[in-house]
């Protein structure tokens, strides 16, 4: 079972965390949240990577704009998820990426940094702007094709829907071509947000199969 912990970043923000797996696992995950906040699926999937071993770490982003955010996947909570991510300078969530990244007490080559939807984007941003992780997994990632000059500083994995209405497969194919040696994966008939089985645009096969191939990269890497 999960539980919260308070973080404190480097610059005195404090921020609240959702913190699974056993405290001696010998690599660790940092899970970053989509614009819903830490909510019931983002739990879910700290739990689920807690379960194949990894000490793991989902930091509420949203805490420096409203603390306790936890939206509902409809109109609404896509508005108030966007409108409280633009308050938020990428830089100041980098610090809590990297607050969550060095509580979890492994060296960065034991720890790895997973995201979805805008967590995705900064999973790039992390792996290209910090060194703390030994790896990084995108899923989704909205922003990574306009920040695709970034270099990472370690190996990344992205996946993304054929049918996601936000993120084009030209801005995909930008990426590639960016980044040719990157494995970049794409899913027919998945859309955004694939992965979670709480929304409507679940697909239970790409979700899977994202997973599978998510774990076996970072079973490779750190």
């Amino acid at each position: 079972m999960s539980q919260t912990i308070t973080l404190t970043a480097a610059d005195g923000h404090t921020l609240s965390a959702c913190v699974a797996g056993p405290a001696a696992a010998p690599r660790a995950l940092v899970v970053v949240q989509e614009i819903f906040g830490v909510n019931r699926h983002i739990r879910a999937v700290a739990e689920s990577f807690a379960a194949e071993g990894y000490r793991v770490i989902a930091p509420a982003l949203f805490d420096r704009a409203e603390r306790g955010v936890e939206l509902a996947y409809d109109q609404d909570g896509v508005r108030q998820g966007l409108s409280l991510r633009a308050t938020i300078p990428a830089e100041e969530t980098l610090l809590d990426i990297r607050a969550a990244a060095r509580s979890l007490g492994l060296p960065p080559a034991h720890t790895g940094i997973i995201g979805y939807c805008w967590g995705g984007t900064i999973a790039w941003q992390a792996a290209c702007r910090t060194g703390d992780f030994g790896a990084a997994v995108g899923w989704y990632g909205g922003g990574i094709a306009a920040e695709r000059a970034l270099i990472p500083r370690c190996p990344v994995e992205l996946h993304f829907g054929e049918t996601d209405g936000s993120i084009p497969l030209s801005d995909v194919a930008a990426i590639r071509a960016a980044h040719p040696d990157l494995p970049v994966y794409t899913y027919p008939d998945a859309g955004h947000g694939f992965g979670c089985p709480e929304r409507a645009s679940f697909n239970a096969p790409a979700a899977d199969l994202a997973r599978t191939r998510s774990l076996a990269f970072f079973d490779l890497t750190l």
